[in-house]
């Protein structure tokens, strides 16, 4: 019983992975300005001279790789951890709930901030 569970669990966590990572990579869109603070912040520790949509979009890449891995059962741990290091700087830049002042919108974005951790 626990084998098809696991492997149906891997391949939901792992499918949701890919569509938002297919949707980052092709139509990065405003996850760019969402990501400008936090990757302005990185830089001032390390000096990368990268587009911040080239970034967005290669997070969005990371994460289409690392959940087809998951989803596949193929180095299962190293997909988490690659996918576990792509959903860091996401959730701090996209969803800073620190930052909103609007009560309902900051308990949203709180919500999905724990969603993610």
């Amino acid at each position: 019983m626990y084998r098809p569970l696991q492997m149906a669990a891997r391949l939901l966590t792992g499918s949701t992975y890919v569509l938002l990572g297919v949707d980052a990579a092709r139509a990065p869109g405003a996850r760019v300005d969402q990501a400008a603070a936090t990757l302005a912040a990185l830089r001032k520790v390390v000096p990368v001279q990268v587009d911040d949509e080239l970034i967005v979009r290669g997070n969005g890449a990371v994460q289409v790789v690392g959940g087809a891995l998951l989803a596949s059962g193929t180095r299962p741990r190293l997909a988490a951890l690659a996918l576990a290091g792509s959903m860091i700087p996401t959730t701090v830049a996209g969803h800073a709930f620190w930052k909103v002042d609007d009560p309902a919108a900051r308990k949203l974005q709180r919500i999905q901030f724990h969603k993610n951790l």
